[in-house]
């Protein structure tokens, strides 16, 4: 049972032609303020640390927009992200950070 109104049914058929467009997906794990000076500084072994702790929420952005949260975990040895929520077209992402 097909439950899309009329207008959906027409939306869905315009907009189709969009549905195999490439997008590029970020999953943001953290983020952090840091002084060129400090990364200037850096080399090979430099540990950069992020207030997020272990197992806390990720935003999942395609372009700008936040679309979905989630957490990482691992599948067959690589990162995956389970979703955790579907987000509002209108919600911002996480500025905890700033």
């Amino acid at each position: 049972m097909n439950l899309a109104t009329p207008t959906q049914k027409s939306t869905l058929h315009t907009l189709n032609f969009l549905a195999d467009t490439p997008q590029l997906m970020q999953a943001e794990i953290a983020r952090t303020d840091i002084s060129l000076h400090e990364v200037m500084i850096w080399k090979k072994g430099t540990v950069v640390k992020f207030e997020k702790i272990v197992g806390s929420t990720i935003d999942i952005m395609i372009g700008d927009r936040l679309i979905a949260r989630g957490e990482v975990v691992i599948v067959n040895d690589r990162y995956a992200v389970r979703l955790s929520e579907v987000t509002h077209p209108d919600e911002k992402p996480d500025a905890s950070w700033t």
